[in-house]
């Protein structure tokens, strides 16, 4: 079955939306917009005009960022919006199902709920560091299973799944499931990409974004890698203008070189970061394990998970707490050297006993 065969009935052969055409050096009365500038309009393309509907050049910088080709990628507002759209593409309401792993993100059932879907997770044990078995997920899938998603490293747990893992399962599913692999850490990994197999395999698709590693989670911007075929039916599912001007702007500027240099070097402080803290923590009597982790974060199980958010909060540091299956165990994201060190003196009153 081809990919677009995959797809719901409706969105298979649906048009993307017609904009008003968008021409330099015209007069443009045609897309009802404003003839002036607003006063606090300081952007290089004028706000009172619309935007591209698909931004071309970002689109081309993205490209060129992440190895591949531009008809290969869409933009979207975060990498969340990339999984919503997916689900609107591929899953019929009350018939089709996606499988994941768990724990993982929480948005990906958030909507599932909201298409209508099927959420179906394997669990990973804390005893084998949530390693993925591909066995397992492929026994969940079945004729209904139209995604296969796994984060890659993932949240919350920084397990990276082996390029291995992720063809066997894209293998096995072909003509049956899209295969997502969402890859928002990928940068704090000490492995490659899977974008490289976008062209091997129709039934890949990889989720990127600018939030983690390029510092601008307050962009929203994200991107779909697959082949042509499954980005054109997303695009056409895609609201027109889904970027906003200044998000555009900021984003090309962060992509300049001076941008990725900055956040190589962001990125390569936050791994060394994240292996001091790891060691640092492990030393605590309360802390039964840190898991290794390959994203800017670590998973720590400890004694009384309550006590230590309670502890933290009072010298205004925020961690995270899932309950469930982590119930005793916290998420730590990797802050600055100062941050963390803050962290560390705080955690050393409760380990003094001065909480």
């Amino acid at each position: 079955m081809s990919i677009r065969e995959l797809a719901r009935r409706p969105v298979r052969n649906l048009e993307p939306y017609r904009a008003a055409a968008q021409v330099d050096d015209t007069i443009r009365l045609n897309a009802n917009e404003a003839a002036w500038r607003n006063n606090g309009d300081t952007f290089r393309r004028a706000l009172n005009r619309y935007p591209e509907v698909r931004p071309s050049r970002l689109r081309q910088l993205l490209a060129d960022h992440y190895g591949c080709d531009p008809a290969n990628l869409l933009v979207t507002r975060g990498s969340s919006e990339a999984i919503d759209l997916l689900m609107r593409v591929f899953c019929e309401s009350g018939r089709d199902n996606v499988v994941t792993t768990a724990p993982t993100f929480s948005m990906y059932e958030h909507y599932a709920v909201v298409q209508g879907a099927e959420l179906r997770q394997v669990e990973t044990a804390p005893s084998e560091d949530f390693r993925v078995d591909p066995a397992r997920v492929l026994d969940a899938c079945d004729e209904a299973t139209k995604m296969v998603i796994l984060c890659s490293p993932n949240n919350p747990t920084g397990t990276h799944v082996p390029t291995a893992v992720v063809t066997e399962i894209l293998e096995r599913r072909a003509g049956r499931s899209i295969v997502v692999v969402d890859e928002a850490y990928i940068e704090f990994a000490p492995s490659q990409s899977v974008v490289e197999l976008v062209d091997r395999y129709d039934n890949l698709v990889v989720l990127r974004t600018l939030s983690k590693a390029l510092a601008f989670a307050g962009a929203r911007c994200g991107s779909v890698i697959a082949q042509p075929e499954l980005i054109d039916m997303a695009n056409a599912v895609q609201a027109p203008y889904a970027l906003a001007t200044p998000v555009i702007e900021c984003v090309e500027n962060a992509l300049e070189a001076d941008g990725l240099a900055r956040a190589e070097g962001g990125i390569a402080e936050t791994v060394r970061e994240r292996e001091r803290m790891r060691a640092r923590l492990s030393e605590y009597t309360w802390v039964d394990k840190v898991w290794p982790s390959a994203a800017n974060f670590l998973l720590v199980k400890v004694d009384d998970a309550a006590r230590i958010m309670a502890h933290c909060a009072t010298h205004q540091v925020l961690l995270r707490h899932f309950g469930g299956a982590l119930a005793d165990c916290l998420r730590i994201t990797i802050g600055s050297a100062a941050d963390n060190d803050r962290l560390l003196d705080a955690l050393s009153t409760l380990e003094a006993g001065n909480d």
